[in-house]
């Protein structure tokens, strides 16, 4: 198992390496493949040794090598988030045809992330292939628990819509395709991966409060931020929680 964690955690690394582009291009509209990457403060092209992931930012001190321009350290973040993430999944979930499911699943939550963050925004260009990938993978490597998943993407999203619908200020329709989207990955372990996003949402809007008082109600929350943190709870722990929620409580 140790070399399939570690094959996860270079893919992750590298995998991240990209989600770093898509999370700079794509709200902008820009191209994902051309041109390739460049320094945002002199346009200099990221020679292909000072493009590796994490190590690169390192040996760099975190500065363009052409104009010494500071890079943000949230690419090596990205990065190692990625690759933890990924590494993870392999070590609780094992290497299996599941796999085609979740790493993906995991990129995309990364990715929304990421963008949400910054723009306070989930772009449908990732969201709807997203569900339709889940939708796919799901018949294929999940036969037999398709319907659950199913049910479990139609409940996600009428849970949300519920919640946009009562609090419109809270939370918005990307939200709310979100959560579909990740029922159709999870199946019924998005119940506590909606739970975690609630709880750990709630958590910082409360800390958020708590810091700058009354004014803070007005700002807009990333909530895709804590879906995707939910969303990865959901892949890592979800069945367990369940089990524990039917054996304490279901019997």
């Amino acid at each position: 198992m140790g070399a399939e964690i570690a094959a996860a955690t270079v893919l992750g690394a590298l995998i991240g390496s990209f989600l770093n582009v898509v999370i700079h291009r794509l709200p902008l509209g820009e191209s994902l493949v051309t041109p390739g990457s460049h320094c945002p403060a002199c346009d200099a092209p990221v020679r292909s040794f000072d493009n590796v992931p994490v190590l690169s930012w390192l040996l760099l001190r975190g500065r363009c090598r052409s104009c010494g321009a500071p890079i943000s350290v949230r690419y090596p973040a990205v990065e190692l988030v990625t690759a933890a993430s990924f590494a993870a999944v392999v070590a609780v979930r094992g290497f299996d045809d599941g796999l085609w499911l979740e790493l993906p699943f995991v990129a995309c939550l990364i990715a929304l992330a990421g963008i949400d963050l910054d723009h306070k925004l989930l772009p449908n260009k990732i969201v709807y292939p997203m569900a339709a990938y889940g939708l796919v993978v799901s018949l294929i490597v999940a036969t037999d628990d398709f319907p659950e998943h199913l049910i479990a993407g139609v409940g996600a999203f009428a849970f949300l819509l519920a919640a946009v619908l009562a609090y419109p200020s809270g939370m918005g329709m990307g939200d709310v395709k979100l959560a579909g989207a990740m029922g159709l990955y999870l199946g019924v372990s998005v119940v506590p991966a909606l739970l975690a996003a609630c709880f750990t949402g709630t958590v910082f809007g409360l800390a958020v409060i708590a810091r700058e008082g009354a004014q803070a109600r007005k700002k807009a929350v990333p909530f895709g931020v804590f879906l995707a943190i939910g969303g990865l709870v959901g892949v890592l722990a979800g069945p367990e929680l369940i089990d524990v929620y039917e054996s304490n409580f279901l019997h």
